[in-house]
């Protein structure tokens, strides 16, 4: 199923994408919960529940509709570096070696869970700008509670998956962390991810199986402005969300609603591509617009516009 939280006549509700039509669950049978974290946390029961409130029920054309995050408040966000395309590109270009830590532990950060957005405008402000970046990412979203769970146990706490665009200030990041600490103001303005959360059961024919944690066969592209500058694989991770999800829950409690992000895949970026030479220099700028596709997982459009506090 493909789980939204949606505006509709400047109101927010939570429902499921179903043939373009959206559909409000609260609205259709009150036992449903009106949130993603709720209806996930119980996920077995509300999708039986789901799936017959929108027999012979009309819902509203997904036009009508502006998506938000699919998880408006999540507990946390948390993101990796399991690309080791994009890892070794960027190193690279920057004139530094691979390091072989990252074959050792898969690594991740925690970025601002208050700085949620979804498709439509991405505010920035004047510094923010300074070598502007998106980055194509896959987010996993946990379903359940855990600690200290194991990397052949962990796809069991997946809910499902959305896209996610975790957006970089490169100038302020390549500043701060000259101090080997970060990224923060680099990063802290915000993510946006959709357009709908998919769960697992829509994903079957695409996953890949493996000792170390289930891997899907899903392409990757980004578009900026209408032109394709990114292609990449979702299999193409070097670490499993299984294996970063027991790196996380080493000691730590997860909780329904986290968001764990894939990292950027390789080309998912113009760090990585301008060093490469793919693209010549080139960074957003206001009035641009992202386009982020992952096979299963729709499209994620967003368009950079000033910040009112500018």
């Amino acid at each position: 199923m493909k789980l939204v939280t949606f505006k509709y006549e400047n109101k927010i509700a939570f429902g499921a994408l179903k043939d373009e039509m959206v559909f409000n669950l609260k609205h259709l049978d009150s036992d449903i919960p009106n949130n993603t974290i709720e209806f996930i946390t119980n996920m077995d029961s509300n999708l039986k529940k789901a799936e017959e409130a929108m027999k012979n029920n009309q819902g509203i054309n997904k036009s009508q509709v502006e998506f938000l995050s699919p998880v408006l408040n999540p507990p946390s966000v948390k993101d990796g570096y399991a690309f080791r395309q994009h890892v070794a590109t960027a190193r690279r270009n920057r004139g530094l070696e691979m390091i072989p830590e990252f074959d050792e532990i898969p690594i991740f950060y925690f970025t601002n869970h208050h700085a949620i957005f979804g498709e439509g405008n991405f505010p920035v402000l004047k510094d923010h700008l300074d070598k502007l970046d998106f980055e194509l990412e896959c987010a996993a979203v946990i379903g359940k509670k855990g600690r200290n769970i194991s990397a052949s146990e962990a796809d069991n706490y997946i809910a499902g998956f959305m896209i996610m665009n975790d957006l970089s200030a490169r100038g302020l990041q390549m500043q701060e962390m000259k101090l080997n600490l970060g990224p923060a103001k680099g990063k802290d303005f915000g993510s946006t991810f959709g357009p709908y959360l998919v769960t697992k059961d829509e994903l079957e024919d695409f996953k890949i199986p493996s000792k170390n944690g289930d891997r899907y066969n899903l392409k990757m592209k980004a578009f900026v402005n209408e032109i394709q500058v990114s292609e990449d694989n979702l299999s193409n991770m070097n670490w499993t969300f299984a294996q970063i999800i027991e790196r996380i829950s080493y000691g730590a409690d997860i909780f329904p609603g986290d968001i764990i992000g894939s990292g950027t895949c390789g080309t998912g970026c113009f760090l990585e591509l301008n060093g490469s030479k793919i693209t010549d220099n080139q960074w957003l700028k206001i009035d641009d617009k992202v386009k982020l596709e992952i096979e299963g997982l729709g499209t994620l459009e967003n368009r950079i516009i000033l910040d009112n506090l500018s």
